[in-house]
């Protein structure tokens, strides 16, 4: 017999939209799920730029209805109830997944609700820390480079290729037979070497413009939110070519810009799909693909980790731990 849940939990939550000191843990009551929702005992989970924005008033915020708000997308855990006899993913399970925040409460917290569409079984090579620091990154990466359609030969760029989504386009582009570039600082060159880039630009000590040409594919994780990475990125990509880009990096003017050079410009909004990550999962599990965790931090600790992403140059994911693995 498996044993009964508890009707409250630890959560860090907010009480009001702003900075990372107004993040707090709290006991709240242990979300209750609807439909096909699977409730799944969250060991880790991790950090996105999302997260931050979201907390800080931007990002997803207007889609918040009420306090104290749960955030986190990101998770890895067991599943602790199901919605129906013989689910795929019975109580027990490890899993991994995202959720649907802000809509619903979020994974910083010891319980969260998801639906069984947007799971997958946890790779069993990975940690649950590990595992965590997958869902929204790899699946977003997945994403942008299937809707590019990345083959054999050609000439990729990656922006902040060192970052979440970035470590893992630059693996995903190299299986893909491309020949991958990436934009990171100095430090990063190794590591994004290691991932399969066959080229890495400092963007500290040189303007990617100045150093490529003829690209086939920008996958740009910068855009012209800072500056105007996304618009410098068009002179790059040969007539024809393609640039896909994460929708808080767009810019009013990206269509026609693009459109006035011969270039396909298009954002990229990730689904929860479950089918996607055990795709994924596969590739962890046969080691063609990795995940590299910057650094973790304990529940308690969850403001210092969104300050950790909020501070950028994060090689990979920060990763809050929930609980312990019961795997270790």
């Amino acid at each position: 017999m498996p044993e009964p849940l508890p009707e409250t939990m630890r959560a860090l939550v907010v009480d009001r939209l702003g900075g990372a000191d107004e993040l707090h843990l709290a006991d709240v009551a242990v979300p209750l799920r609807i439909a096909d929702e699977v409730l799944v005992r969250v060991i880790a989970a991790s950090v996105n730029p999302i997260d931050v924005k979201t907390r800080s008033g931007r990002g997803s915020s207007a889609a918040i209805s009420s306090f104290p708000f749960i955030g986190g997308s990101d998770f890895s855990g067991v599943v602790a109830a199901v919605p129906y006899a013989q689910h795929p993913f019975p109580v027990g399970t490890p899993v991994f997944g995202m959720g649907r925040v802000p809509r619903v409460g979020g994974s910083f917290a010891e319980f969260v609700t998801v639906a069984s569409t947007a799971l997958a079984g946890k790779p069993a090579n990975l940690s649950h820390v590990e595992a965590a620091a997958v869902p929204v990154a790899a699946q977003t990466a997945w994403g942008m480079v299937r809707l590019a359609g990345i083959g054999a030969g050609d000439r990729v760029l990656v922006h902040a290729g060192a970052g979440g989504v970035g470590h893992f386009a630059v693996q995903f582009a190299a299986i893909a037979g491309a020949h991958v570039i990436a934009t990171a600082s100095a430090g990063n060159a190794a590591f994004l070497r290691e991932l399969g880039a066959h080229e890495t630009i400092d963007y500290a000590a040189q303007r990617f413009e100045d150093v490529v040409s003829d690209i086939d594919v920008v996958i740009d994780l910068i855009g012209n939110v800072h500056d105007d990475t996304g618009t410098r990125s068009l002179e790059v990509l040969r007539e024809g070519g393609r640039l896909v880009n994460a929708p808080t990096g767009s810019w009013p003017t990206m269509q026609t810009d693009a459109a006035a050079r011969g270039i396909r410009a298009t954002g990229y909004n990730v689904p929860a799909d479950g089918r996607m990550l055990a795709e994924i999962a596969e590739l962890l599990e046969s080691g063609a693909v990795s995940v590299h965790v910057d650094r973790e931090f304990g529940l308690e600790d969850g403001a210092d980790a969104q300050r950790a992403v909020e501070g950028g140059h994060v090689r990979g994911k920060v990763v809050i731990r929930v609980a312990e693995d019961p795997a270790l």
